[in-house]
């Protein structure tokens, strides 16, 4: 049994697609019925996608409701989160002070800002829930940071303050880089778990990976900058600004990204928490041997001459291998529209201007001609169309067993988009 298509408006405006939402004929096409992928970036476990069983769409949305589980977890998240605040503050206020705080803190927003921009550019195909993004912000500039201190605390009472294990280099390019990435990868992990269904593959990985790791180094950017206009004044909190907030503002986002990468690919493929450990492991061990590398390049050696050779070709490296992520996130975006294409709930020229780059903007420049400018309305039904395929990929790979209450919601509000757009 497939879709029923749609009910189309009767009047139709002109616009750039021509014929894009005008009905078509519905017969597969190689580009849309396609289940392989080519790259490794994508899925590991293919299945067909099958027929896709035919919805009872309510008239209106009916969102679902928290579970009384995940209720309680995010009152326990965030109790812990607020404690770890509470620490936070208290141990500025008195191992820094006020005034030296305030200003690393103002310091520590220049950097972010542009972070932040970046990591949006980065997630801007399928946004992630607002929700996800502040927790994820905090986990890093909260949770992460203020077990990292406990830990280094614990370890400073644990071993003889004469040892080796105490030297700065060893603190430097061992400790920190395993004690800073485990809490860190922590927080990839326990979203992978508890937020499982706004997991879809390696391109979220990364974005959440590159939040917590944006919070740390937030965090720790206070630290530093605080403490360099303590013992050095203006013009050592400004090398130390420029060390940190202009030549490595991605540092902490391209660690932890990697293992937010791996658990991404875990997810791709279906795995489950346990299972997904591996990965998980591998990703950790990449972060902190980028990180180890980072801090041994700042300790020996020429560090300007290290940081040319080594640390700009990783981070050229990395945006390359972003690029590529978000292509092939769109590629899954084309065919599993396409999968709705042939039973009729899109036209072909629809899916092009949902799932491709161009065709958004092609789409978006139509709608503002609208009366009363419709563009808002078309990045509403981009962005839920975007999420409808993501919840298809989820349903045919097995993940998630409860996608097709999503897909059927989806499904509802697009066609309530589409008609929006040709409403009177």
């Amino acid at each position: 049994m497939s879709y029923g298509v749609p009910p189309q408006p009767a009047r139709q405006p002109a616009h750039p697609g021509d014929g894009m939402f005008q009905p078509q004929p519905t017969q597969p096409t190689p580009a849309y019925s396609q289940t392989g992928f080519s790259s490794h970036f994508s899925q590991g476990v293919h299945a067909s996608p099958g027929v896709i069983p035919q919805p009872t769409i309510p008239q209106q949305a009916m969102p679902m409701a928290p579970t009384h589980r995940s209720g309680a977890l995010v009152v326990w998240v965030m109790s812990i989160l607020g404690l770890l605040l509470v620490a936070l503050i208290a141990y500025f206020l008195q191992f820094l002070g006020p005034s030296a705080s305030i200003i690393g803190m103002i310091l520590a927003l220049l950097p972010l800002a542009g972070v932040l921009l970046a990591v949006r550019l980065i997630d801007r195909w399928e946004p992630e829930p607002r929700g996800l993004v502040a927790l994820a912000f905090a986990g890093g500039a909260v949770g992460a940071v203020g077990l990292t201190l406990l830990a280094d605390l614990l370890l400073s009472l644990a071993i003889d303050p004469y040892s080796p294990l105490r030297s700065e280099s060893f603190t430097s390019v061992v400790q920190a880089p395993l004690v800073e990435e485990f809490f860190k990868g922590l927080g990839v992990f326990l979203i992978f778990v508890f937020a499982r269904r706004f997991f879809d593959g390696p391109i979220d990985g990364v974005v959440y990976g590159a939040l917590i790791g944006a919070g740390f180094a937030f965090t720790e950017n206070i630290q530093y900058f605080a403490v360099s206009l303590i013992e050095g004044g203006a013009e050592y909190a400004g090398a130390t600004f420029f060390v940190r907030g202009i030549l490595s503002p991605f540092a902490h986002v391209m660690f932890t990204s990697v293992t937010g990468y791996a658990f991404g690919v875990a997810a791709r493929r279906g795995y489950s928490a346990s299972a997904a450990l591996g990965p998980g492991l591998i990703g950790f061990a990449g972060a902190v041997a980028l990180h180890a590398l980072w801090n041994g390049s700042a300790m020996f050696g020429d560090f300007f001459a290290l940081y040319v050779s080594v640390q700009v070709p990783l981070f050229l490296g990395f945006i390359f291998g972003v690029l590529a992520l978000r292509r092939e996130e769109a590629r899954i975006t084309r065919a599993r529209l396409g999968d709705y294409a042939v039973a009729g709930w899109f036209t072909p020229q629809e899916v092009e201007m949902l799932a491709t780059p161009p065709g958004r903007r092609a789409g978006l420049a139509w709608a503002r001609t609208l009366r009363g400018n419709r563009a808002p309305v078309m990045k509403t039904f981009i962005r839920d169309a975007t999420s409808l395929a993501a919840a298809r990929q989820r349903a045919i790979t097995g993940r998630d067993s409860e996608a097709f209450v999503a897909e059927r919601e989806l499904l509802m509000r697009t066609a309530q988009a589409r008609a929006a757009l040709f409403a009177p």
